[in-house]
């Protein structure tokens, strides 16, 4: 089963043709086509390519599926004998993508090569 790890929104993921993962805020409607070029690694079976950081001409296609808002998120600080809190809460704002496809570039050529 192919994978590849992708660098998104400060974070890295390990994706697969089919998951569905939350990444930050993408600026792009439900229904479209989302586009990652930083891809850091790709395998397949026994094959594994990495970048050096990036894979060149590599790049996932994925479909957004909705914008959502993640679980909220309460920050309470306290300091004992001092009446002193204060509570903080936030909801991070997610886009949930679908991957659809994953293309190496540097792959397909070397698969032109062993052809020849």
């Amino acid at each position: 089963m192919a994978y590849a790890i992708i660098k998104t929104g400060g974070r890295q993921f390990r994706v697969a043709e089919g998951d569905t993962i939350d990444v930050d805020l993408l600026d792009i409607d439900a229904g479209k086509t989302a586009t990652f070029g930083d891809v850091l690694m790709f395998a397949d079976g026994e094959n594994v390519t990495h970048g050096n950081p990036l894979i060149s001409g590599a790049k996932v296609t994925a479909e957004v599926v909705e914008q959502r808002k993640d679980k909220k998120v309460i920050a309470f600080k306290f300091k004992r004998r001092k009446g002193y809190h204060r509570t903080v809460g936030h909801r991070r704002k997610l886009t949930r993508v679908k991957i659809k496809t994953i293309t190496v570039g540097a792959k397909k050529a070397a698969a032109k090569k062993s052809d020849e």
